[in-house]
């Protein structure tokens, strides 16, 4: 069997020049915690798939995420915050009583997180 023949449908990922990277580390969270939702609900995550090609996977953002807590520049407390609310698809909200400390915890953490993305360009 010839090579052509195996290969019916190619792949055809973006062009490197498209991709678009997040505005805001908060975007590229929010699209990180939609990926891993999709993909623990069954979707195959595969980059340059998507409506817009981005210059990662989530599992790039988690791995920066992994190394500030590694190097305790953030904590367990930092990581929660970031999971609960990125599974809401909505930042804490400072104007709620409930909600003035997560959106302190939520800030810190994404700002420890933005210069990473940026190094890597994750975030423009």
């Amino acid at each position: 069997m010839s090579l052509a023949s195996r290969r019916r449908h190619a792949l055809v990922l973006a062009d490197i020049s498209d991709v678009v990277p997040f505005a805001t580390a908060e975007e590229a969270w929010f699209w990180t915690m939609a990926g891993l939702s999709a993909r623990a609900a069954g979707a195959r995550i595969v980059a340059g798939l998507g409506t817009k090609p981005r210059p990662c996977e989530p599992d790039d953002v988690v791995r920066c995420l992994d190394r500030l807590y590694r190097q305790r520049r953030i904590d367990l407390e930092h990581v929660r915050i970031l999971r609960i609310f990125g599974e809401r698809q909505v930042p804490p909200d400072p104007r709620h009583p409930a909600d003035r400390t997560a959106h302190r915890i939520w800030r810190e953490a994404l700002d420890r997180l933005e210069w990473p993305l940026r190094l890597k360009g994750i975030v423009a």
